[in-house]
């Protein structure tokens, strides 16, 4: 069988008060994942950029607007028994209110220390909690 490839782009957004977005994913809408906080972010559209899939993924999501130019903090594999996902996590800022879409059922801001106790969290973001100093 060959594996499919998919890339991902996430994005660790940072607020004016030096507080970071989490998001709750929705186990309606993804019963295989369930219900564990998240960064913002998704696969990607072949033919459009990196930074163009982030900023698309983080308005469909949030209704936020990244600002400034976003930093690559990690590449993560994430293999499965029929799918190898390339996900590329940056750290960047965001302005505007946030507006849910059916991906996400909550949102907190909060701290990374507050991020790290955070239960149940997606076991990707936790090794990227794990793995660097964020603050």
């Amino acid at each position: 069988m060959e594996l499919k490839l998919q890339v991902g782009v996430k994005i660790l957004l940072k607020n004016k008060d030096g507080k970071y977005l989490v998001l709750l994913r929705s186990a309606l809408k993804y019963p295989q994942a369930g219900a564990k906080w998240e960064m913002a972010g998704g696969r990607i559209d072949p033919g459009t950029t990196l930074f163009e899939n982030l900023k698309r993924e983080v308005k469909e999501e949030t209704e936020l607007d990244i600002t400034g130019e976003p930093k690559l903090i990690t590449a993560q594999d994430i293999l499965k028994q029929d799918k190898h996902i390339v996900r590329l996590t940056y750290s960047g800022e965001a302005n505007g209110e946030v507006k849910l879409s059916d991906e996400h059922t909550d949102f907190k801001w909060l701290t990374l220390s507050e991020i790290k106790k955070l239960e149940p969290i997606d076991t990707y973001f936790k090794e990227i909690l794990a793995k660097f100093n964020l603050d």
